[in-house]
């Protein structure tokens, strides 16, 4: 199983509650995440102990331009930012280098595998508990 592993313990809390739901990599990474992909999202530093978070499944994996990116792609990787600059400051403090609206990101969006959502069992069997 791949593992999408976090380096911040701040974004523990935001991934349990479900305010991230996404995140951004510097880079072209389409070659390692994949739709409907299982993964397992950890918080930690490499060469260290890792908090196992939950299992997700991804999404979607969108390459494009910094400057792409809307508001909301922000938002679903920091519920705290929305513009362009508040990342790119980010991004430059994780990759310890400068940043720029051209450079080439991954959004990685993801969802949360849980073992019994609330009301999925209703919504698979239909209205009224009808057979599909």
């Amino acid at each position: 199983m791949q593992v999408l592993n976090f380096y911040s313990t701040l974004f523990a809390d935001q991934l349990k509650r479900g305010r991230k739901t996404a995140t951004i990599r510097l880079g072209d990474k389409s070659h390692k995440y994949r739709r409907n992909q299982l993964v397992l999202v950890t918080i930690g530093y490499q060469h260290s102990p890792r908090e196992r978070i939950f299992e997700a499944v991804i999404d979607a994996v969108d390459v494009m331009k910094i400057r792409d990116l809307s508001p909301r792609d922000i938002e679903h990787d920091n519920p705290e930012f929305r513009r362009h600059e508040e990342l790119i400051h980010f991004l430059e403090q994780i990759y310890g280098r400068e940043v720029s609206v051209e450079d080439t990101v991954t959004v990685v969006r993801f969802s949360q595998i849980l073992d019994q959502p609330p009301g999925i069992t209703e919504a698979v069997r239909g209205f009224g508990g009808a057979q599909n």
